[in-house]
């Protein structure tokens, strides 16, 4: 259940991401929750690969070397789904930061209030 209730907030922060940020668009609900699904997968293995490969740089960048993997992750999924498109680095750029942000403000709204205060 709580994995399915994952994948609907992430498809309702794609489909959020779409309607906000310049150059990213989603065709329909379907799209969205492939997307979802896509950016997650991609994330959980790509995204971990690079992420431990460029650890030093991050280091170095004071962690903002994350942003421009989670981009390209970004835009990876773009590649990987039809319907689901990413128009350029800056949309996906700004596209990832925003998902981050929307994604985490779902997932905090959703969350009982009990463990909220905690």
């Amino acid at each position: 259940m709580r994995l399915l209730l994952n994948w609907v907030l992430s498809t309702l922060a794609v489909w959020i991401v779409a309607h906000v940020v310049p150059g990213i668009t989603v065709n329909g609900v379907v799209a969205a929750l492939i997307a979802a699904l896509a950016i997650g997968f991609v994330n959980a293995t790509i995204g971990l690969l690079l992420k431990i490969l460029t650890f030093p740089l991050t280091l170095v960048t004071l962690g903002l070397f994350w942003l421009v993997i989670n981009a390209l992750m970004l835009k990876l999924a773009s590649v990987l789904v039809p319907g689901f498109e990413v128009r350029g680095f800056l949309a996906a750029f700004l596209g990832a930061i925003v998902l981050s942000l929307v994604n985490s403000l779902l997932h905090w709204l959703v969350k009982p209030a009990a463990q909220r205060e905690s």
